[in-house]
């Protein structure tokens, strides 16, 4: 794609990356489209705001999700909004799944969304990392002594080997701005498959990271200090 398509990376806020990311995932673009197929009829049937008929709307059960040949939510976070007889409205459930409050939006919008339009659901509590993962860090304490130096000692152990990562040329800790141009480069890769084109085997382990965040891994980003502009 035209260099100008990603021109708004430079600025984009921590939630607008999770958006960027979950657009990208096939399985939310399908969902959409199945989604605002039946918003559409819906809105064909009864009307829309402000003249909508909605207690014939809200009797209708296509207004509730979970989509067809769809299973319930089995453990969704945040809040869902109920209507006739607890069921979960349909515009609910599919933020529900995919982990955003506010009414659905087209993966293929040209623009990101601003916070009045778009806000992300808490992400799930993460696992533990592997053994092995540079960021991980075990630090024992021993419960039978005062906590206070232990908890000094222990602040200590963290930022030197936050610095020893950041002089190995680990983002220790990770940040909108310092993972901005990497998730810029996901983002390419991403929409280069998409397009069917090769990539390289250079790019092939950034590809498959990229396909990590985009199915499944994009509230993680969530987790992260958001110190980008916030834009209007």
């Amino acid at each position: 794609m035209d260099a100008d398509a990603y021109a708004c990376c430079a600025v984009l806020t921590r939630d607008q990356w999770v958006w960027e990311f979950l657009r990208r995932n096939r399985d939310y673009q399908a969902d959409y489209r199945r989604f605002i197929t039946l918003w559409q009829a819906l809105e064909t049937d009864y009307g829309t705001p402000p003249n909508r008929d909605f207690q014939r709307w809200k009797q209708d059960p296509r207004a509730y999700g979970p989509l067809p040949g769809e299973a319930e939510l089995a453990a969704p976070s945040g809040d869902l909004c109920l209507g006739e007889d607890d069921r979960v409205l349909l515009e609910c459930w599919i933020g529900a799944k995919w982990g955003f409050y506010k009414f659905p939006l087209d993966p293929q919008r040209g623009t990101p969304p601003g916070p009045d339009e778009l806000s992300w659901r808490p992400p799930p509590v993460p696992g533990p990392r592997g053994a092995d993962d540079a960021y991980r860090l075990d630090i024992p304490f021993d419960l039978s002594l005062p906590l206070p130096p232990q908890l000094e000692a222990a602040r200590f152990r963290l930022a030197s080997r936050a610095a020893e990562l950041r002089r190995q040329g680990v983002a220790a800790p990770m940040t909108v701005e310092n993972q901005r141009a990497r998730w810029t480069r996901m983002l390419r890769l991403l929409d280069a498959e998409a397009a069917g084109e090769a990539v390289t085997e250079t790019d092939a382990l950034l590809l498959r990271e990229a396909k990590a965040v985009a199915y499944g891994g994009y509230p993680d980003i969530l987790r992260l200090a958001d110190s980008s502009p916030r834009q209007a």
